[in-house]
């Protein structure tokens, strides 16, 4: 391998997704402001800005509107405002309640809110639209280039990341011809916003023990897919959340989770569904639960007659306040949903990523603006997220997620309305759930086996036809970036006290379990990966760590 060349910024930032670019956006807009020269740059593993985002989304614009208050004039891609909710409790595969306004928490509404308006919007489409007014402030984005690893200083502090080598052969030998060493790019400082699990973020949570005082995360996996539907079915602007089934009956006790039903533009609707990562039955399957949900008239209504034009998966934290580590370290911070930042009560998370995205600009402007170098801890930044809104919006939902796990969706959900209505989160309480995802697994032999009906290729779809939906590629002849640190694990242990759950578990069938010689061997298709860093989260043994393959590979999402 050729030796590295470096490039120096003062200020790196890990993840071109909202917490980031929003990041990127601040620090250039203070440097302009203040008439200083500051060299930013931002590196994003997708093939091209919003490649690899997906989220539900409905999202506020309270960061938005503080970070580019005319972004309607900038033509920011926010045309569909929220104008109807609806929640439903879904009762079996025909039958729903609809509840009324007023026994809904107050968090999740969001129409006729006053003088604020909520957006259903691409998640994918904003990024792009933040990276292009990021560039236009001088800010320096590459896509293509995976974060790989973390450069550290002598003294242990962060100096910056190294990206991956290109052109690197399965047996990690460089290929003839192709091979491209990657690059160390250096900062005062490094912002990493990867998202939910950053394989770096996870690095820094060991290295320093940023979560060692803190509740343990919780993380959900969203599926998500886009539809195309008539005309007389689009009612632009309504947006449907549920609970109940199909994460109900037989083998599912205690399994959470909820749906979504976003109508957007053109013609368009978002459907998804998200399940807890805390469910115990082994076989138990995300992918299967979604599909089967599709069929329930709430939603069959609408997609009958529509077609399918997108899939993707993505994990979410939702641990919330009490799970939030320790955000700063010598010579960097995390933001956004690297620290878990989302607000499950409202089921957002693209305002808090983004405004602690500008705090963590803001915390080290005002350190370089002052002569920094580099290298320290800026215990600032804390001190600015306490201060802020999102600190306070935290607070006050701390209780929601504990509160579902501990009582279930009915009492847990009456608790919440209670909490968020009543007392506006200000109950002298906090309830903790510390039981590790991961570990809720039970045997197979003490758990219902859950069959799943086959998908009738009209409103259900087996998982290799989404994964052609999600644009996925990979380069095949390259390192497995699902690694095993133990590769005996998945058949002496997972296979027979949980029939090897990363089949279910993975929303894109990277995992199989095939007969090779009279054997059964666990085989890993990496190229199929989403991204969406599930296998990470779930598996029992905690033997698979997910690390970044080469740039530009993953999914390739169009409005996603």
């Amino acid at each position: 391998m050729t030796q590295r060349e470096s490039m120096a910024y003062d200020v790196v930032i890990v993840g071109a997704g909202p917490s980031g670019l929003s990041a990127s956006i601040r620090l250039a807009q203070l440097a302009q402001e203040q008439g200083q020269e500051l060299t930013i740059c931002v590196v994003e593993k997708g093939s091209e800005v919003g490649a690899h985002i997906l989220s539900g989304a409905v999202i506020e614009t309270r960061a938005l509107d503080e970070l580019l208050p005319d972004w309607q004039a900038l033509g920011a891609p926010l045309n569909t405002p929220v104008v109807e909710d609806e929640l439903y409790l879904l009762k079996d595969p025909q039958k729903a309640v609809k509840l009324p306004g007023m026994m809904i928490p107050k968090t999740m509404h969001n129409a006729h809110l006053g003088s604020t308006t909520n957006y259903v919007v691409s998640l994918g489409n904003l990024c792009r639209w933040l990276g292009q007014q990021a560039e236009a402030l001088g800010v320096e984005i590459y896509p293509g280039f995976a974060a790989a690893g973390i450069v550290y200083n002598d003294d242990g502090s962060v100096a910056g990341i190294s990206t991956g080598d290109m052109g690197v052969n399965a047996q990690g030998q460089p290929k003839d011809g192709m091979y491209t060493p990657g690059m160390d790019l250096l900062g005062k400082y490094t912002i990493f916003a990867e998202g939910c699990r950053g394989s770096l973020g996870k690095e820094l949570y060991q290295r320093f023990e940023l979560d060692k005082d803190v509740d343990a995360q919780h993380y959900g996996i969203g599926l998500k897919e886009l539809w195309d539907i008539p005309a007389d079915k689009h009612q632009p602007g309504l947006v449907i959340h549920g609970a109940g089934w199909p994460l109900t009956g037989a083998g599912k006790d205690g399994t959470g989770g909820g749906f979504f039903l976003y109508h957007a533009e053109n013609q368009q609707v978002v459907v998804g569904l998200i399940v807890d990562l805390n469910y115990s039955n082994p076989w138990l399957n995300p992918y299967d639960e979604f599909q089967t949900l599709k069929h329930h008239p709430v939603l069959a209504n609408y997609l009958e007659g529509g077609k399918r034009v997108s899939y993707g998966a993505r994990a979410i934290a939702k641990g919330g306040l009490n799970a939030l580590p320790k955000m700063h370290f010598p010579g960097g911070l995390l933001s956004g949903c690297n620290a878990g930042t989302l607000n499950a009560a409202k089921i957002k998370g693209v305002h808090t990523a983004m405004k602690t995205g500008m705090l963590a600009a803001e915390e080290i402007f005002a350190a370089v603006a002052a002569g920094d170098e580099g290298g320290k801890d800026l215990q600032g930044y804390a001190e600015r997220f306490e201060a802020s809104w999102v600190y306070e919006e935290l607070y006050a939902t701390r209780n929601f997620g504990p509160a579902l796990h501990k009582f279930g969706t009915l009492i847990g959900g009456a608790f919440n309305f209670i909490d968020q209505n009543i007392f506006n989160g200000k109950l002298p309480f906090t309830l903790h759930d510390n039981h590790l995802d991961y570990a809720q697994m039970k045997p197979v032999t003490e758990c219902v086996k859950i069959e799943y009906p086959k998908p009738d290729g009209v409103l259900s779809f087996d998982k290799l036809t989404s994964v052609f939906l999600s644009n996925t590629f990979h380069e095949e002849n390259q390192p497995c970036h699902l690694t095993l640190k133990d590769a005996s694990v998945p058949m002496a242990s997972n296979w027979p006290k949980y029939a090897e759950p990363a089949q279910r578990y993975c929303p894109a069938g990277v995992y199989e379990v095939i007969e090779t010689d009279g054997k059964n061997q666990l085989q890993i298709s990496g190229q199929n990966c989403l991204h969406c860093k599930t296998c990470d989260i779930k598996d029992p043994a905690q033997n698979i760590n997910w690390i970044t393959p080469e740039g530009s590979g993953g999914p390739n999402y169009p409005n996603m």
